[in-house]
């Protein structure tokens, strides 16, 4: 008998038991009225592909090039040797996009950074990641493994490339000290009582090894993988923050970028890199991004246009701004304006304008702080382009240039407001839960304003990947997202001039968000058409409409030739990519 058949002779039924325990192979869970009306969308097989999809992260990373300040070529080799010098990617395999197989090698040598393969798309990277892998979950003879439960969110970060933090733990193994080695699963929400859903666990729950444990059963194929606790049981659950277990073997191993190239590049998913492309902006052109949030598809655009021209950012909150400013001044972007504002009440009505000479914004400044707060010799004030230094020796106020077009244009603020500001960086967040410094707030914008529009709706994101869960989502809750959208694409429709462009994109697969917002747009608004994208990366629409049985709602799609002048990222696809849509929108001239 040769060595293997021994080893498969050997294989007890417990050891059999056990392997296929310790195993990632996920089943997304979704309202069967959902489930039902997706298969009715994309046939009950595609769906199904789709659902598994969604359960696992992209065997990949993109990363978009700020060729402002590199090259793609020059940024490559500084991934290559990244890589080489310090194992950025943690070892893992080189594998072709899409040709994951059960964690087997399939191309040996095939260098981990690449460039993407898409024409117009010339400033994006691929990094190499790979997965599943099939872990050896080891224990000590005669005992149990010690193992962590995590919540859903936790577990999907995981999976993303992230460690295991504290408040991400909901139950852990009895006795387990620092540096024991433990194997992290995931507790996903089961059905409740009252026809709802729940995780039943409660935070701190003790772990003993054996099939009365909690989630037993349920935790069976929801392994993510195995690392070494940082603090000890009693520590993960007395301490507030901080890395309970530092992660050594994953079912996927991604790379991560955590401080890497700062200002050179920017992770980002694909279908959000074509979309940018796909508003095609020009050097000194008025754009408005009207979710703008972290600002990514910002940027992108800001680097398109060369840094020449006004992109206006909304978001309604304060520290998503912030966030906004802070990317941009990453990655030495001017052009960029950040308000805060809500969306939905993004037109300025004409009469509230009042002075014709008003400008369609507050004041066009945003203020920042910036500077060691334990040593302040001076606080740096930037406002789009202009700067001003307050230090201690200054005098009692300070000019700040708010705006580059009107040098003359200059607001004065006092030494107490930059104490102010500067004690509440120190202190942290307020009661509004404010990072500290400060955001402009904006009244609107006038109708015809912008020559072009991006519109990346808040949705249902049942695109982005890995999902662990999709039972929150009712085909009401669904309805609602759609009834949203149509508000704000209304909006954008009045701020674009004629002859301009409208870009809507989402991050989820429902086609009520998708093509049925474009049916609404084209039969609303006759002076609205399909345009043509480029890069064009992404499949079809999806054709046809979906009645709900025994209820009065009926869903329009596209047409077919409708369905070829939009994308469609299906996350099942050898794209690997998350679900994505994306609609570009040519602005005939307005109807009176």
């Amino acid at each position: 008998m040769d060595s293997s058949a021994a080893a498969a002779a050997a294989t007890t039924p417990a050891a059999a038991a056990a392997a296929d325990r310790y195993t990632y192979s996920p089943r997304l869970r979704w309202q069967p009225e959902v489930e039902e009306y997706f298969a009715a969308a994309y046939g009950r097989n595609r769906f199904a592909r789709i659902s598994e999809a969604l359960a696992h992260p992209s065997c990949y990373s993109c990363i978009r090039v700020n060729t402002l300040k590199s090259s793609t070529d020059a940024v490559m080799q500084k991934l290559i040797n990244l890589v080489d010098q310090n194992g950025i990617c943690g070892g893992i395999n080189c594998l072709e996009i899409g040709q994951q197989k059960g964690g087997e090698k399939t191309h040996e040598g095939i260098s981990l950074v690449h460039k993407c393969p898409y024409p117009g798309l010339e400033n994006v990277l691929f990094v190499q990641g790979s997965g599943p892998h099939v872990l050896d979950y080891e224990s000590q003879p005669g005992q149990s493994v010690k193992e962590v439960i995590v919540s859903r969110k936790c577990a999907e970060s995981v999976l993303r490339g992230a460690q295991v933090y504290v408040p991400g733990v909901l139950a852990c193994s009895a006795h387990v000290e620092k540096g024991d080695k433990v194997a992290v699963s995931v507790a996903v929400e089961k059905p409740a009582d009252d026809n709802g859903w729940t995780v039943g666990i409660t935070r701190g729950t003790v772990l003993q090894g054996v099939q009365s444990d909690v989630h037993y059963e349920e935790r069976k194929g929801l392994y993510i993988g195995q690392g070494i606790t940082a603090m000890s049981r009693s520590g993960i659950f007395r301490v507030l923050h901080g890395v309970a277990v530092e992660m050594t073997e994953r079912v996927y191993r991604l790379p991560s970028f955590n401080d890497v190239l700062e200002g050179e590049i920017f992770l980002q998913n694909l279908p959000s890199v074509v979309a940018a492309n796909v508003l095609d902006p020009q050097p000194g052109e008025r754009i408005l991004d009207m979710c703008a949030a972290p600002g990514g598809k910002t940027t992108a655009i800001a680097i398109l246009m060369r840094d020449k021209g006004e992109i206006v950012a909304l978001d309604r909150s304060h520290n998503k701004v912030m966030d906004i400013l802070k990317l941009a001044a990453e990655m030495d972007l001017n052009c960029i304006k950040a308000y805060k504002l809500d969306a939905l009440k993004s037109v300025r009505k004409i009469n509230e304008a009042g002075n014709v000479g008003i400008t369609d914004n507050c004041t066009g400044a945003t203020v920042t702080l910036g500077g060691d707060s334990d040593n302040f010799t001076g606080a740096l004030t930037k406002v789009n382009a202009g700067f001003t230094k307050a230090g201690e020796d200054s005098s009692t106020t300070s000019v700040v240039q708010t705006d580059d077009q009107k040098p003359d244009a200059k607001r004065y603020v006092s030494k107490a407001v930059l104490r102010k500001n500067l004690r509440q960086m120190r202190n942290g967040p307020g009661r509004n839960n404010c990072s500290g410094g400060r955001v402009e707030n904006s009244k609107g914008f006038l109708p015809n304003s912008f020559d072009r529009v991006l519109l990346d709706a808040p949705c249902s994101a049942l695109g982005l990947r890995p999902r662990l869960f999709a039972g929150e989502e009712t085909l009401e809750s669904l309805r609602n997202h759609s009834k949203y959208q149509r508000k704000m694409f209304d909006q954008a429709v009045k701020l674009v001039r004629p002859g301009g462009v409208i870009v809507y994109s989402t991050c989820t697969i429902n086609p009520g968000e998708n093509e049925a917002l474009v049916r609404y747009a084209l039969d609303t608004y006759k002076f609205l058409s399909l345009g043509s994208q480029h890069p064009k990366v992404g499949g079809p629409g999806i054709v046809g409409s979906y009645k709900l049985s025994n209820q009065t709602y009926n869903e329009e799609w596209l047409t077919e030739h409708e369905a070829e002048l939009v994308q469609r990222f299906d996350p099942s696809s050898s794209l690997d990519t998350i679900g994505f849509f994306i609609a570009k929108f040519d602005v005939g001239q307005k109807e009176d």
